[in-house]
């Protein structure tokens, strides 16, 4: 008997493997999952991501990669309507966005690189350990609602590396980055934290764009969860952004902290019996 060619077409038995590697949730259960994701996009500023990632991992069965990228995709229609929803507020600081958002376009196209290279073990740790600083760096800072991001030639430079930074982790973690940059947009640059959470998700916009473009070729998005995910979040995005202005800042960071702190004690636990079971 000849040996089969690698380029010969798969057998039913084998693509019946190959599909089940993608898991196939229902549309229920992802709508879900992408309006709780858009809620707190609106209310915080982020991408959801942070909270998405592991829902993904724990609930639905997804490989970290593929809910990563996934994620990344998802958290554009959210971004584009929560930055919207800022920016009639008066909510944005469109130079420092557009700064972010060109060091972002540049570094998610990296993190998408890096993505199908890490190990998927390495990769958990990475983001446990990111979680655990944004939670911790979550209670030094005081946002002031009456504060706004200083513009010089230095500020610029260090707001496109900052995204270039962010981008990274973007495309390595899918995490959109709104966790990495409104800390930072509070503590480093000045900024209120309404200003902070409607920059953010400006620059979430081309991030999210190139950084779904780089995990489709390499075969790491869902796009038809993505799509499912993103519509629901789009939904429930501009409530959160309405609510976020009705929090006083401090109860606002707390409340985040708290929420993080909770994803990553659920993925932790899980994360330590998977290895006891091997």
């Amino acid at each position: 008997m000849r040996p089969r060619s690698a380029f010969a077409p798969r057998s039913n038995s084998q693509n019946r493997r190959f599909m089940t590697q993608t898991p196939r949730s229902s549309v229920f259960v992802l709508a879900l999952l992408g309006a709780a994701t858009g809620l707190l996009s609106g209310l915080f500023g982020i991408g959801g991501g942070v909270v998405l990632v592991p829902m993904l991992v724990m609930f639905l069965g997804f490989q970290q990669r593929l809910a990563a990228g996934t994620s990344v995709a998802a958290i554009l229609p959210a971004a584009i309507v929560g930055g919207i929803g800022y920016g009639v507020q008066g909510n944005v600081d469109w130079i420092a966005a557009i700064a972010l958002a060109a060091g972002v376009i540049v570094g998610a196209q990296i993190g998408s690189y890096l993505l199908s290279r890490v190990p998927t073990g390495f990769l958990r740790w990475l983001f446990m350990g990111f979680l655990a600083v944004v939670v911790v760096s979550l209670w030094f800072v005081v946002p002031q609602r009456d504060a706004e991001i200083e513009k010089t030639t230095l500020v610029i430079v260090l707001l496109v590396i900052t995204g270039l930074v962010t981008g990274v982790l973007s495309g390595l973690l899918g995490v959109g980055g709104g966790v990495v940059v409104v800390p930072i947009l509070m503590f480093f640059f000045g900024a209120s934290d309404l200003i902070a959470k409607g920059t953010s998700l400006i620059m979430l916009i081309p991030g999210s764009i190139s950084g779904t473009l780089g995990n489709a070729r390499r075969r790491n998005v869902d796009l038809r969860a993505a799509a499912i995910l993103g519509i629901a979040a789009s939904i429930l995005s501009p409530l959160g952004s309405v609510i976020a202005t009705h929090i006083p800042p401090f109860w606002s960071n707390v409340a985040f902290s708290l929420l993080l702190a909770f994803v990553l004690g659920q993925m932790l636990v899980k994360t330590l019996k998977n290895r006891k079971e091997k």
